[in-house]
């Protein structure tokens, strides 16, 4: 188990089971429930750590699979690692590269020794193991890794998916005996697609091997809303309580609020940012496209209730000017929006929970919001 790692239960709601807590690491205290930017290249794109810091990011995301091809894992390692290599000096988490390996490589070739496939960026043949996997993540440093597991598609067959479930569990048990810094807390993916049976079987033999948090794997593949609310409430009832919970890639609004009440604490995506480039906005009143011809000579915020500093200084108008030009400082200021939205909105349920009243803040969101309804837990 790792070293200055720790998870403590401090509240849970009464009424909608939604928790609150705190993760203890080498870089400082994490309240969840939380949302984790994604700094793909170790960077979040436009945006500054000094800015993050303003925005109270806790924990950013990069990506291991982009930080293996470039600069790759030793020039990281000369530089002390990923915290100061970048120069982010709060808690940071790096993903396994399975899930770019199986999305994003070319002619990839799975076996019971790894993966091996051929970069995206030039075609060069590469290799990824669980072995491998582990050791990139212990040179780039950061509090939290993930093991490799294998990413299944959706839909998958239920005998395909027992199989490659199987191979999982095989790889996390290689994976932790070869992780090697106590520093770094080392979670579990647990998988099993739809499939309530193979994710109690996923999850409870993850379990059994005791790491340091777990993560709900096989999500937001392209399953509907409901499909994907019984993948986490099937995974969830098995975890343990005193282990955080990450939902992975997962990060509109109403997705924080499903995952939240059925008991996940940490979440990432690049929505925020990537959508942000694209000209959609996240705001109080739902979604935005700066883009619409009506934005023209609208010198209001982007959003009335927002504090962050594109909403405290820039109008619509001016913003919508930015993007038809394609300038960087636009892509940059929308985004940090759209962060700022996100962030703000697990601050709040952070208080909601501690306050009783997560369902009343839900509620209230949402009808503003307009992009759904709350939906209610699966009996």
């Amino acid at each position: 188990m790792a070293k200055n790692f720790s998870y403590e239960l401090l509240h849970v709601d009464k009424k909608s089971g939604a928790r609150y807590g705190v993760i203890h690491t080498l870089h400082g205290d994490v309240y969840t429930p939380m949302f984790m930017p994604v700094g793909t290249c170790a960077t979040v794109k436009y945006i500054s750590p000094e800015e993050l810091y303003e925005m109270d990011s806790q924990v950013i995301l990069a990506n291991t699979y982009h930080c293996f091809l470039r600069p790759g894992e030793d020039v990281i390692a000369h530089a002390g690692g990923l915290h100061k290599f970048m120069n982010y000096k709060k808690p940071m988490l790096t993903d396994s590269g399975g899930f770019q390996v199986f999305s994003l490589a070319k002619n990839r070739k799975i076996s019971e020794e790894g993966v091996k496939f051929k970069s995206h960026l030039d075609g060069s043949s590469m290799f990824l193991s669980p072995e491998k996997s582990i050791e990139i993540q212990n040179k780039l440093g950061a509090d939290i890794i993930m093991s490799f597991d294998e990413c299944p598609p959706y839909p998958c067959d239920y005998e395909y998916m027992k199989k490659s479930i199987e191979r999982t569990l095989r790889w996390a048990k290689r994976g932790k005996d070869a992780h090697n810094n106590d520093k770094q807390a080392l979670f579990g993916i647990c998988q099993g697609g739809e499939y309530e049976d193979l994710r109690k079987y996923s999850t409870t033999k993850t379990v059994e091997m005791d790491f340091d948090g777990y993560s709900i794997g096989g999500t937001a593949l392209g399953e509907s809303k409901e499909v994907m609310h019984k993948m986490i409430e099937y995974t969830v009832k098995y975890l343990p309580e005193n282990k955080p919970r990450y939902l992975m890639g997962v990060g509109t609004p109403e997705d924080l609020f499903e995952g939240v009440k059925r008991g996940v604490d940490m979440f990432d995506c690049v929505l925020p940012t990537r959508i942000a480039r694209h000209g959609a906005i996240l705001t109080h009143n739902g979604k935005i496209n700066i883009r619409d011809k009506k934005y023209e000579y609208d010198l209001s915020p982007l959003d009335e209730k927002c504090d962050c500093i594109t909403c405290k200084n820039y109008t619509k108008s001016y913003l919508r000017h930015l993007y038809k030009c394609e300038e960087g400082f636009g892509k940059r200021l929308l985004s940090i929006h759209n962060l700022h939205f996100l962030l703000e909105i697990t601050s709040n349920m952070r208080k909601a929970i501690q306050e009783d009243r997560f369902e009343e803040y839900e509620k209230e969101f949402m009808e503003q919001y307009g992009q759904g309804k709350p939906t209610t837990l699966i009996k």
